[in-house]
């Protein structure tokens, strides 16, 4: 079977109207589809601003402004419009990104109509009940997910830790890696600006550590703070930079009176806010891949994150960075402290990450894609 004639309808609760990593991937991974000649259309939530223009056609499915995150959506189903925008379209394979109402449609729409479904894991979230206090949350979850998963003809997992731990789990019998890559002409050691970081009030001799991503809770804010706490008890010498924005950004602010906020940034400028840091500080659990991980390594910064599925695949403990157990605080401090008062180690693992990075780009990423499509069709017409 030939890539121009996979007809792919992709099922996504957040395609476009606010940027994170999820959506970057599969923006990358429609825009590679469409250039190997396949036929794409996106089902998403739309919004009158959205935070970038969509790769792709992008049909709006219907949703509501979800409660307590009013910048997220929740897609609520099929409308009788998507239903016969469906039909027309004709897929061949349907690709679920999301277990939420509209994904759980689809799926049983795909089912119904004979079509393969895939779905791919972006995030973990049967890890985000605890960040609101709702742990009690998390075993039902996990129990809508395998259901969801189970159902699937194949799961696309972004690292094997994590295929692993879903095998186990019993959430797909054939679940297959979907890795992730960096855009080398956006992430580059060469973009680090003095200038911009001065503009900020962090000065060239100041060791400025790093937050990159949506200020929410479940990217480990408290931990982050806790950390930051230690080590100014200790009277280490830093600042910290943060590049995003979102919800929690004055609990933030609040607790990491250091920091210095560049806001959301993107494109050039992202690739610039990532490079002018010194060291990435990653305290979150609840990442799949980590995509801001392996962007900070392409930039040459050594990067101190939680020993969990979302950074230990990508970083070389001890070589390209520190893995710290997760409530280890003063392990995370220890970490911090030595990249801060020892310039050569950090240049040296800083140096090593970036020849690390190159092992993850995305054509050969997406193509690994592109193969599982092709198998569930053709195992479907045997």
């Amino acid at each position: 079977m030939h890539t121009t004639d996979l007809r792919v309808a992709l099922f996504s609760g957040n395609y476009n109207y606010t940027r994170d990593g999820a959506n970057q991937a599969l923006n990358r991974l429609v825009g590679y589809l469409l250039r190997q000649g396949a036929s794409v259309r996106v089902y998403s939530p739309k919004v009158e601003n959205p935070a970038f223009e969509a790769t792709g056609e992008l049909v709006n499915v219907p949703n509501v402004p979800l409660p307590g995150r009013g910048e997220y959506r929740m897609p609520l189903g099929l409308s009788r419009a998507v239903r016969r925008d469906l039909a027309r379209f004709a897929p061949n394979v349907v690709h679920l990104s999301s277990p939420d109402p509209s994904g759980h449609a689809a799926l049983a729409w795909a089912r119904a109509s004979g079509i393969p479904a895939i779905a791919s894991v972006h995030t973990r979230f049967d890890t985000y009940p605890r960040y609101y206090k709702l742990g009690m949350m998390e075993p039902p979850l996990r129990a809508i997910l395998r259901r969801f998963y189970g159902r699937c003809d194949a799961v696309l997992a972004p690292t094997e830790v994590i295929r692993q731990d879903y095998l186990a789990q019993g959430m797909n019998d054939d679940i297959r890696i979907w890795a992730r890559g960096v855009d080398r002409e956006i992430f580059d050691r060469e973009r680090r600006d003095l200038a911009w970081r001065r503009s900020l009030g962090i000065a060239d001799d100041e060791v400025a550590i790093g937050f990159l991503g949506r200020l929410v809770l479940e990217k480990g804010l408290d931990r982050f703070a806790d950390v930051t706490t230690e080590l100014t008890r200790r009277g280490v010498p830093f600042r910290v930079l943060v590049v995003g924005e979102g919800p929690a950004g004055e609990w933030f602010s609040e607790r990491v009176p250091k920091a210095r906020f560049a806001g959301f940034q993107t494109g050039a400028d992202l690739g610039r806010a990532v490079a002018s840091m010194d060291v990435l500080f990653n305290a979150s659990i609840t990442e799949a891949f980590s995509n801001v991980t392996l962007e900070a390594m392409a930039c040459s910064l050594p990067v101190v994150a939680v020993d969990t599925t979302g950074s230990n695949h990508l970083v070389l403990d001890g070589e390209t960075g520190r893995m710290i157990p997760p409530d280890d605080t003063g392990g995370f401090a220890d970490a911090l402290e030595a990249y801060i008062r020892q310039p050569e180690l950090r240049a040296a693992h800083g140096a090593a990450g970036e020849r690390h990075s190159h092992k993850w780009a995305w054509d050969p990423v997406n193509e690994a894609v592109v193969e599982t499509y092709r198998d569930m069709i053709e195992a479907r017409l045997i």
